[in-house]
């Protein structure tokens, strides 16, 4: 009896190439990553590394370690940082760039439409390649005044909230893998060295485009459009309106990401330009959190004294962006382009919102009192000051588990009484339409809490709890008994723990 071959590529039979670093020194700069003499691997995506057909268990080579560490390339890399500019909390700040971010280079989809990747809820696009850019890999010509370094804390938190959005169905960057090392970095208190290495089609941002409008560069603008058009938007065509059908597109995919956004309960933190990817993906993950206690004002970010940033308001910042795009594409648009556009915003986000509410509510047809429904939700929540995650996973069970986490009292009473008008006539039985619900509301998301453990774990040299909670997070609406905890508002230990922009 033949054996089959192993599935999947070798770590030395993975073939990169590098097309954003043939856009030439104008975009980026040649760098080669610093790395962390003797760092161990941390964690690794399985699902990450099926996306570029990875070898199962070439995550266990030294060589593999190395890599992800920084201390080592693959045949065919081109290492580069890009360049970029943003308007950060609302003001232009010039030119930015990869202080420490490295684009490794990019790598081949499988030829097939490999279903091991499928989540619940998740977005699925044909993607013919993958870039692979290390974060904490050393010095680059944009770290101005910092180290190019990255820590524990800030790379756990990355790497683990990269694959929860993805499990939850939420279009983001990847993390393939996170190393972690022993040479001291100074922020608030000396920590400790650490590598990620995160994927996505592409890494260009709204502020890649912005730098060279206010340079005055517009023909950068169009090659850079031209780019990013021919390799990822392909559909807007080459005919003279494409680059208005290529903003288009990035504002509606802007608009379902601040949907997406919304319905999960995921604050962001620091929505600069420069953190706003061209595809519509949740990029760079700093002092992010999932609302607990419902609050439409929540800011996450501790450095956001003025909440701009707030939860309730990233809606509006998306648009802002977008606003702030089109500027940098004013050469390429003409105004009427650009307003067509961006009224496409708000009935994308709306349409898409409540779509995803309706999935949470578990219901299957579209009514005009839909979203009274769910405002009326809303301001109870607050009031009460309920779990967001927690109230609509105890929905998806029965209205008895929503009515005790609400309150049992007559506006409780009213509202489910109002809900269960609104599902009677549901096609579906109760037991199948509750199931339903619960492949869409998760029990698990990535508490600022439950994170801060795997944290601590990690710089005692303890990988162990990334790894656990990164194994909850992969299945985020599945039951895990021994892992019941995470799935719980934080401790008291835990309530006055806070997240800045160094996070």
């Amino acid at each position: 009896m033949a054996i089959a071959p192993p599935r999947g590529k070798a770590l030395d039979e993975l073939r990169f190439a590098n097309s954003f670093a043939s856009l030439g020194g104008a975009f980026s700069e040649r760098r080669t990553p610093t790395g962390i003499p003797g760092a161990r691997l941390v964690s690794f995506s399985p699902e990450a590394g099926a996306l570029i057909d990875l070898r199962a268990g070439e995550e266990r080579r030294l060589e593999f370690a190395e890599l992800v560490a920084g201390n080592a390339l693959l045949d065919g890399m081109e290492p580069v940082a890009g360049m970029y500019g943003g308007h950060q909390f609302g003001v232009w700040a010039g030119q930015l760039g990869d202080g420490r971010a490295i684009l490794l280079g990019e790598v081949p989809a499988p030829s097939t439409d490999d279903e091991r990747d499928a989540a619940p809820g998740k977005r699925r696009e044909p993607v013919d390649t993958w870039e692979l850019q290390i974060k904490g890999g050393g010095l680059t010509a944009f770290s101005r005044f910092a180290d190019g370094r990255a820590v524990v804390r800030s790379t756990v938190r990355e790497f683990l909230a990269s694959e929860a959005m993805h499990h939850l169905g939420v279009p983001t960057t990847r993390a393939l893998a996170m190393a972690a090392g022993d040479e001291p970095v100074l922020r608030e208190r000396v920590e400790r060295a650490a590598t990620v290495i995160r994927m996505a089609p592409t890494f260009v941002r709204f502020g890649s485009f912005e730098i060279f409008h206010y340079r005055k560069q517009h023909e950068r603008v169009r090659t850079l459009a031209d780019y990013v058009i021919d390799r990822f938007y392909p559909e807007c065509g080459d005919e003279a309106d494409r680059y208005a059908r290529f903003f288009t597109a990035v504002v509606e995919r802007t608009a379902a990401l601040m949907a997406h956004w919304q319905a999960v309960g995921f604050a962001h933190g620091v929505m600069n330009t420069d953190n706003f990817s061209i595809l519509g993906l949740t990029l760079d993950y700093g002092p992010y959190g999932f609302v607990e206690e419902y609050e439409p004002g929540f800011i996450c970010n501790h450095s956001d004294e003025s909440g701009r940033y707030a939860f309730d308001r990233q809606p509006t910042i998306g648009l802002w962006n977008c606003y702030a795009l089109a500027e940098a594409l004013s050469s390429l648009i003409s105004k009427d382009e650009i307003e067509a556009a961006l009224a496409r915003y708000e009935h994308v986000y709306r349409a898409t919102f409540l779509a995803l509410l309706r999935a949470k509510l578990g219901v299957l047809d579209a009514r005009d009192d839909d979203a009274d429904l769910a405002l009326e939700l809303f301001r109870m929540l607050e009031a009460r000051r309920i779990d967001w995650t927690n109230f609509w996973r105890a929905l998806s069970h029965d209205d008895a588990t929503a009515l005790t986490l609400l309150g049992d009292d007559e506006s409780s009473r009213a509202w489910l009484e109002r809900y269960a008008r609104r599902v009677v006539d549901d096609p579906r039985g109760d037991d199948e339409r509750r199931a339903a619900m619960r492949v869409v509301n998760p029990k698990y998301v990535l508490r600022n809490w439950v994170a801060q453990e795997a944290i601590a774990a990690c710089e005692a040299g303890d990988d162990s709890v990334v790894n656990a909670v990164l194994d909850v997070l992969r299945a985020p609406f599945d039951e895990h008994p021994n892992r019941e905890a995470w799935a719980h508002p934080a401790p008291a230990q835990y309530r006055g723990l806070s997240v800045s922009c160094s996070s």
